[in-house]
């Protein structure tokens, strides 16, 4: 057994010696860290939860070229991947997505705006409910693309046509839902709050508005999802540039890889928004228990 020679101090005399220690006693690196149960299980929570997708793509691929769905309006996913490229790398597909985004966020925005103010009002103060509730139960049943039609006859083709469809659209999950997370606060916190002393300003900063938070930003979510959705129709009437507009001339001019290219876009930026708007909530939400 080979041995290696180190400088120690002798506890009983204090002089300083040399020893030899054989190699059992001598420092080693570390072992290689060992993946901990619990990252098992969040990679095991990742696959689970993208097996599906992994599937579909898998099949988007295959079917096409076994003959089981016709290529020509069904092309593989690596031709549709193809267009994209080709659309991205001419500049053609920023074009469509910087217009989309700006009327989907112009709206959004506007009907966060409107809506949030108004659901709490509604829900807060219950003269407001009784006089505007008789309106909300007649507008709150009309599908936003019925309307469509109304707002192009009375705003025209334009860009106002557009983002007012979109303010219209996502008022509605916004205002009922943060209505709901008025309304469905636990009585408990009201009247603990209100035994501690706090008037109604501070009883609503303090107790009703976080505790409606969850459910609003519920409606936020839907509300950005429909955003991007009741745009396509819009962008299908008059428009020139957009996501809508890709995926209408794309189909016109039978461009079909271009048409799905702009199908798979629509889903990314849905996602991405999706993701941006649960990363907020997250935010605004940290007093929660998880």
């Amino acid at each position: 057994m080979s041995e290696q020679t180190v400088l120690k101090k002798d506890e009983y005399s204090g002089d300083v010696h040399w020893y030899d220690l054989p190699d059992d006693d001598v420092e080693t690196e570390p072992p290689a860290p060992v993946i901990r149960p619990r990252r098992w299980r969040l990679l095991r929570k990742v696959a689970g939860r993208s097996a599906a997708v992994v599937v579909l793509l898998a099949l988007w691929e295959t079917l096409p070229r076994i003959g089981l769905l016709d290529p020509v309006f069904v092309p593989p996913l690596s031709e549709n991947l193809r267009a994209w490229w080709e659309l991205l790398a001419t500049g053609r597909l920023g074009e469509h997505v910087a217009a989309s985004l700006a009327r989907s966020l112009a709206g959004f925005l506007l009907a966060i705006a409107l809506a949030i103010p108004l659901g709490l009002a509604i829900g807060w103060y219950r003269p407001v409910a009784e006089f505007l509730s008789p309106v909300l139960e007649i507008f709150r049943n009309t599908s936003a693309v019925a309307l469509l039609p109304v707002f192009t006859l009375i705003l025209g083709i334009g860009e106002t046509t557009k983002v007012t469809f979109v303010l219209y659209a996502c008022s509605w999950p916004i205002l009922l839902n943060t209505i709901s997370g008025v309304k469905t606060v636990e009585p408990l916190l009201i009247k603990s709050a209100r035994s501690l002393g706090l008037g109604p300003v501070r009883l609503f900063q303090k107790v009703i508005l976080p505790a409606a938070v969850p459910t609003i930003f519920t409606g936020v979510r839907l509300a950005g999802t429909y955003s991007i959705l009741v745009l396509l129709f819009a962008e299908m009437v008059g428009a020139k540039a957009g996501l809508g507009y890709l995926i209408q001339a794309s189909q016109s001019n039978f461009r079909i890889t271009d048409m799905y290219a702009g199908i798979v876009t629509i889903s990314v930026v849905g996602l991405l928004f999706n993701l941006l708007l649960v990363t907020l909530e997250r935010r605004f939400s940290t007093w929660r228990t998880s």
